[in-house]
């Protein structure tokens, strides 16, 4: 049976770990109708549009 012959440092070991967990970025793309940013199949949070459909009124802001 196989036993590893060293203790494996906790440095070492989370050094090995620690690739794992990386936070990939999200791509992002630009609405193509008001050209804000916003990530890819999901509705624009500026003009509320979609697919080249309107989901409702932006608001006015003050």
């Amino acid at each position: 049976m196989a036993v590893p012959k060293r203790k494996v440092s906790k440095a070492r070991r989370d050094k090995r770990r620690s690739s794992h967990w990386k936070l990939e970025t999200p791509g992002i793309v630009t609405c193509p109708k008001c050209g804000a940013f916003r990530l890819p199949h999901r509705m624009c949070k500026n003009c509320l549009t979609y697919n080249g459909h309107t989901f409702g009124q932006v608001e006015a802001q003050q």
